[in-house]
């Protein structure tokens, strides 16, 4: 999935790709990407691209008043093309979801593989109306997400840290992989309890939130949408790297694993040297 690093890469690439054009089709290859009714995707037709911004995980273009906000879920991506294909969008069977024509021939695809289809799409006013942005925390990269705001939401919350940091109503734009990669590089376990860290594991899991996301964001920075998912895999310290060697210490990067997902860790670094059983098959060792 997206996740903060890679949408604000994508908002910027928009931004720089569509400044002074204007849109001239909107087509819809999915019936349930698009989760407003009003107003019709006709409406952005002739609208300037006034501004592309990022909200937690979603991205917003301002078209005129009238903003298309998207979220691309686990298995969306967008698809820019500077030559649009002329062929017009049906719904069907093809993985595109969404197209976006501007008036120099270029455009954009939202895709999604799988059968899930949790690519969303929005048209409304003003980006507060999607609910997903209604409920969003506080963003851990601006200026005003200072430790002493980082320590009283930790403090206000007793669940375990690595829900805390993947849960979107109580920080924006954090995923199951930066998350362990968070967690990783301020030494501590994804099970231990937010509320009961002390102060310097308040300081310790903040300096490397900000410094985790404010890294990939500037290694995402620049490169064309294609080449986003490689690179957030290539910068990967354990997530995703699974029996590989952990680059701190030198011991096997595990994994627990969950019904529809799995996070990585060392044990080294992170729980004391002790490994936490697959929740599969038997509670973690704390």
């Amino acid at each position: 999935m997206p996740e903060l690093p890679e949408v604000q890469a994508l908002a910027d690439f928009l931004r720089t790709r569509t400044e002074g054009l204007v849109v001239t089709g909107v087509e819809l290859g999915s019936f349930h990407v698009l989760k407003t009714f009003t107003p019709p995707p006709e409406a952005l037709v002739g609208a300037p691209v006034d501004g592309v911004g990022r909200f937690g995980k979603f991205i917003d273009l301002d078209c005129g008043g009238t903003h298309l906000v998207f979220h691309l879920a686990r298995a969306g991506w967008l698809r820019w093309s500077d030559a649009q294909s002329a062929t017009r969008l049906r719904p069907g069977k093809s993985p595109i979801a969404l197209r976006v024509r501007f008036d120099d021939g270029s455009g954009f695809d939202l895709t999604e593989a799988g059968t899930q289809k949790r690519l969303a799409a929005y048209l409304v006013g003003d980006p507060s109306q999607v609910p997903g942005i209604a409920s969003l925390g506080p963003d851990p990269l601006a200026d005003d997400f200072t430790e002493e705001a980082f320590a009283a939401i930790l403090g206000a919350h007793r669940m375990q840290v690595k829900g805390l940091l993947r849960d979107q109503s109580i920080i924006a734009g954090v995923g199951n992989a930066y998350s362990d990669e968070i967690l990783h590089v301020a030494k501590l376990s994804p099970f231990a309890l937010a509320a009961t860290l002390d102060d310097g594991q308040v300081t310790r899991l903040y300096t490397a939130l900000r410094q985790t996301l404010a890294h990939a964001v500037a290694t995402a920075s620049g490169k064309p949408a294609k080449e986003l998912k490689d690179a957030k895999r290539a910068g990967m310290r354990v997530h995703g790297r699974t029996g590989e060697v952990c680059p701190e210490c030198g011991d096997v990067v595990r994994e627990v694993s969950f019904a529809d997902s799995s996070l990585q860790y060392c044990a080294t670094c992170q729980t004391g040297g002790k490994p936490l059983a697959d929740r599969r098959t038997s509670k973690f060792l704390k």
